[in-house]
């Protein structure tokens, strides 16, 4: 009989993290985030509480990972929306389309624009959407020849994120995503 072998405490440590992130995920969407007990957490997780306390500082860090997360996510599907040869103004659409295709995952839109901002300090959002979707919505104006693009980018992204909330809340996506199109080209001119 073969022994199994033994993981090592970093692929331990990694599993549980994975496991409070992913319950977290799950009662945030289904509570939100201030409905949301610690025990409750580490129930659905299936571990201690003591390991909720070693991998993240409170709930609140728990929920900025969780976010975080959520970001990456979403900022890997726009960018990988792109195709080489597409014009910058094309590919600020595609990566746009792509941004509210991604938002349409039950939960997400709630997640990310309705609780986070309700429970994150503004800077800690910021910091998450710099390293994020803000960066590649900045740098697909900054391609597209818009040299100060932080204010546009910030512009465009609360107007990506009213659709994203619209069509969450059963808005036909088509009228939304046409009036993207013609604000995305009237930002790059």
């Amino acid at each position: 009989m073969q022994d199994t072998p033994r993981r090592s405490q970093k692929d331990r440590s990694e599993t549980m993290r994975a496991a409070l992130l992913r319950a977290g995920r799950k009662l945030f969407i289904e509570r939100g985030f201030s409905a949301t007990g610690t025990p409750e957490i580490v129930a659905e997780a299936g571990v201690t509480r003591g390991a909720l306390y070693h991998h993240f500082a409170d709930k609140e860090a728990l929920f900025a990972a969780v976010i975080r997360a959520e970001a990456e996510a979403i900022a890997a599907e726009i960018e990988s929306s792109g195709n080489p040869g597409l014009s910058p103004i094309d590919a600020l659409i595609l990566g746009g389309e792509a941004f509210l295709a991604t938002m349409r995952i039950p939960g997400r839109a709630r997640l990310m624009l309705v609780e986070a901002p309700a429970a994150l300090p503004p800077e800690t959002l910021a910091d998450i959407d710099a390293a994020t979707g803000g960066r590649t919505l900045e740098e697909g104006l900054r391609a597209a020849g818009v040299k100060q693009a932080r204010i546009p980018a910030t512009l465009l992204s609360a107007a990506y994120d009213r659709a994203a909330l619209a069509i969450d809340r059963g808005d036909p996506p088509e009228p939304w995503h046409q009036a993207l199109r013609q604000l995305v080209r009237g930002v790059v001119g």
